[in-house]
């Protein structure tokens, strides 16, 4: 018995033993801060109460980390505030703003409308996304998401199902088997598997593997299968896995409460041709080279009627040939039949061997998901695109090559999930500061730079694989300023904010005012908790003598920073401009942190008083008397300027007015 006793612990200890050892070894790791902390979030450097996105976060879904990209750095505090509406983005490079980023981003436009239309409430709209990522890191994040109170998560995601990290068609592949590869992803996290990893990479010989992938775009890298045919296994393992990762990840927010709004897919459908089309086997059907190629062959001399009567047949034949869908919607259009050739388009992309566009049944997924789950709302944003679209056929006007949008397809894109936001009340209802599409666009500050810099990354886009266009004539100048500051940060020959300070430095110098008030702006966004962008926006404002604009930048400097200078300049400006209402709470704030030897006590009756006239004004706005008081009384407090307005409107109702003249002169004299 006591022998059956000591085997039996002999064998525990050797089964135990192991583990411990391996449970030691990774507390050994983590102690020694070997490896990554892989977390989604961590605590923002020198900002204790803030947390931001972990640019390690993205390095368990890529098979090489070196690879994984870092994404953006938006600060949101730890404790969430009651009156703060809380939003987190999750999808892939169109999600991000590629090729702007910053400000090209449709979230940087929601967050510019939302703040300007209401200037009284907070907004933390921190974008997740990463580039060369699809739906498995939308789930990944969408797990840690769900623990910090969002009040509604916005979707955009789908391109990259394919070549996207742990896509079915991806170097970055660890098999289709969605169980092991969540299994994967979970064990990367151990510190154990990451220097497992390591070791494995240095096996290889890093210097192999950059030059097995020099001179390569990440498009390239991330491209295992090129030929992925229309209803293969593997096409439909892809529409599989978006389908399972999207559906775990709007139960997962259906379960918690939190409204998910998530966009269908839009892409280059008329001005650009298809990747890579897939031949029929010549011997089984020998009719469609031949009649294809006499097709394109008539097509490219302007002989339509042959064109079409040729690749009619040849569709006949085999309808699976990307490029004969492609010219046979070109030529549909020519005849001006554009509902027929959006068909031929659309079938030309779903048939595209190369899979960079989201196949339809991927909108068609997002579509019945939406309509499963109570929590998820659909962001048309297919129908806006085709809404402002030449005939209603998505193209050149709204995209830069295959998928991501020009600057204008952005703002279309954030108009869509700002619609979709305020239909499901969580945006509070219009008031009278509501900014219209149009207005967003005029207004939002991005520079001439990042425009450019969209421009510069496309244009070397397009000349590599698979695009492979060469180098026009026509390649993009660098000759200006501003020319010449884009293609540095393309280049990486300068970080984004130091061009960002150079430039404004420049236009600062040059006296340009409102091109450095835009570049203070982008800035304020970028970097929504720091005062200071605040603070020069608003001096700007001043300069320029757009004083209501001023007052909107140091009003949110006082909300992150609040101080007597700041309420003294904020009571002065709303004086000025006539809103006594808007300027009590300031005027009470620097009446009770004084820290200047001035009597506010005074302005604060006279605004007062005021504020009491105007309200009997608005039941009788044409009473000179009222009028030529709330001249007096400002001034009295030194504001000509709120004194000018009401003696012009005195004047204008009667010229003669003693009083009104009085006054005027008194400013003429002072």
């Amino acid at each position: 018995m006591e022998r059956s006793l000591q085997k039996l612990a002999f064998k525990t200890i050797a089964i135990l033993l192991p583990v411990l050892i391996l449970i030691l070894l990774e507390f050994s790791l983590r102690i020694f801060q070997y490896g990554n902390n892989l977390d989604l979030f961590m605590e923002a450097p020198d900002r204790p109460d803030y947390l931001v996105l972990n640019p390690a976060a993205a390095k368990r879904y890529f098979i090489n980390p070196a690879f994984a990209p870092t994404g953006n750095s938006e600060l949101f505090k730890k404790n969430k505030e009651k009156s703060t509406l809380r939003i987190f983005v999750l999808g892939e490079s169109t999600t991000i703003g590629y090729p702007y980023f910053h400000n090209g981003s449709f979230h940087r436009w929601l967050l510019y409308r939302l703040m300007h239309e209401f200037p009284d409430r907070e907004f933390e709209i921190i974008n997740l996304s990463l580039t060369a990522v699809n739906s498995y890191t939308v789930f990944g994040f969408a797990k840690e998401v769900v623990k910090y109170q969002p009040d509604a998560v916005m979707i955009y995601s789908g391109h990259n199902e394919y070549y996207g990290t742990l896509g079915v068609g991806s170097t970055n592949s660890v098999g289709n088997n969605s169980g092991i590869i969540q299994l994967v992803l979970k064990l990367r996290k151990l510190r154990i598997v990451q220097l497992l990893t390591g070791l494995f990479e240095r096996a290889k010989n890093s210097s192999d593997l950059k030059k097995e992938f020099s001179g390569q775009t990440l498009m390239q890298r991330m491209v295992a299968d090129q030929q992925i045919q229309y209803g293969s296994s593997l096409y439909k393992k892809g529409i599989e896995q978006f389908n399972s990762n999207m559906d775990k990840t709007l139960e997962l927010f259906n379960k918690n409460g939190i409204p998910v709004f998530i966009s269908n897919l839009v892409c280059n459908e008329m001005d650009l041709k298809p990747f890579v089309s897939i031949f029929p086997d010549s011997a089984q059907l020998p009719g469609f080279n031949k009649n294809f190629r006499e097709g394109v062959s008539a097509f490219n001399t302007g002989d339509w009627d042959q064109a079409a009567r040729s690749l009619k047949v040849a569709d006949q034949i085999y309808d699976g040939h990307a490029l004969c869908n492609y010219y046979l919607g070109k030529l549909s259009y020519g005849e001006g039949d554009y509902i027929q050739a959006k068909k031929y388009f659309i079938r030309a992309k779903d048939l595209d061997g190369l899979r960079f566009r989201a196949p339809s049944e991927i909108n068609d997924a997002i579509k019945k998901l939406c309509d499963k789950y109570k929590q998820a709302h659909l962001v048309d944003t297919e129908a806006a695109f085709d809404s402002v679209s030449s005939n209603h056929i998505i193209g050149n006007r709204l995209i830069l090559e295959h998928v991501h949008p020009n600057l204008t397809g952005y703002a279309i894109i954030s108009d869509a999930f700002y619609k979709a936001l305020k239909n499901e009340h969580i945006i509070p209802p219009a008031n009278t500061n509501e900014m219209n599409l149009k207005e967003l666009m005029r207004t939002m500050p991005v520079t001439e730079v990042d425009s450019l810099v969209g421009v510069y990354r496309i244009s070397n886009l397009k000349r590599s694989w698979p695009f492979n266009e060469g180098i026009s004539s026509d390649s993009p100048k660098v000759v200006s300023v501003e020319e010449k500051m884009a293609y540095s940060v393309v280049n990486q020959h300068r970080l984004w904010p130091n061009a960002m300070e150079e430039l404004y430095n420049y236009y600062f110098d040059m006296k340009d005012l409102p091109k450095a008030k835009t570049i203070m702006e982008l800035l304020v966004l970028e970097n929504p908790t720091e005062t200071y962008f605040y603070d020069k926006t608003a001096n700007l404002y001043g300069k320029m003598g757009y004083y209501e604009e001023a007052a909107f930048y140091f009003k949110r400097a006082f909300a992150i920073s609040p101080t007597f200078d700041y309420a003294k300049t904020l009571f002065v400006i709303y004086l000025r401009i006539d809103r006594p209402g808007d300027a009590m709470p300031y005027l009470d704030y620097a009446i009770q942190n004084n820290t200047s030897n001035v009597n506010f006590l005074p302005v604060r009756k006279y605004a007062g008083e005021i504020i009491n006239l105007q309200k009997a004004m608005a039941l009788d706005s044409s009473s000179l008397p009222i009028l030529n008081l709330i001249a007096t009384k400002y001034m009295t407090m030194g504001n000509k300027q709120g004194a000018s307005k009401y003696i012009e409107k005195i004047l204008k109702a009667d010229p003669k007015n003693k009083e009104a003249l009085a006054l005027l002169e008194q400013i003429k004299k002072g």
